[in-house]
């Protein structure tokens, strides 16, 4: 389930606080996210009841390890579908065994068209942010979008057989590393 992102009228600018957050967009941003997430579960989670196995792999991010400033609704989305995940996990494995898996990736940083104006200047050049977000991951730079591949493949495996409920960081260590 890849539905989500975030929008620009649910982000603030550095110089606005949560109480300027435009309301209509923290509802956009949270709809989008979250029933992007339960909707897709409901219908091919019902499918893969009735025939008896599969498995679902949800896209979080790394706004659920830890907050991201400027993105309240993007964040508290995402930190849904990683409770969520784990919930349906459980749920469909005490209702109808091990043969359906219900597990999450959270992407790292990766440049795309959603994101590109805050992560890189005009030039090329990476923004102040970008900066920050660098100086976190110790593999030190974004990743490709085709880094999400594999572990996608690994969850939807029979080698991830024995995993359900898990939320994968594929984010070059941001999530692990302190940043001392």
């Amino acid at each position: 389930n890849i539905a989500g992102g975030n929008i620009p009228t649910a982000t603030l600018s550095p110089d606005q606080s949560f109480f300027d957050m435009d309301m209509k967009g923290w509802d956009e941003v949270t709809d989008l996210n979250i029933n992007g997430t339960v909707y897709p579960c409901f219908v091919f989670g019902k499918a893969m009841s009735e025939q008896g196995s599969g498995s679902i792999v949800n896209i979080s991010s790394m706004a659920a390890y830890s907050a991201i400033t400027r993105v309240a609704g993007y964040s508290a989305a995402k930190s849904a579908i990683t409770n969520f995940t784990q919930w349906l996990a459980s749920d469909v494995a005490l209702k109808f065994g091990d043969k359906i898996r219900v597990n999450a990736v959270a992407p790292g940083f990766f440049i795309g068209d959603q994101n590109r104006a805050i992560l890189l200047n005009p030039d090329g050049s990476l923004t102040d942010r970008s900066k920050k977000v660098i100086a976190k991951t110790p593999m030190q730079r974004f990743g490709e979008v085709e880094e999400l591949n594999g572990a996608v493949q690994f969850l939807c495996s029979e080698a991830a057989s024995f995993i359900t409920g898990a939320l994968l960081p594929v984010d070059g260590g941001f999530s692990a590393f302190s940043g001392v």
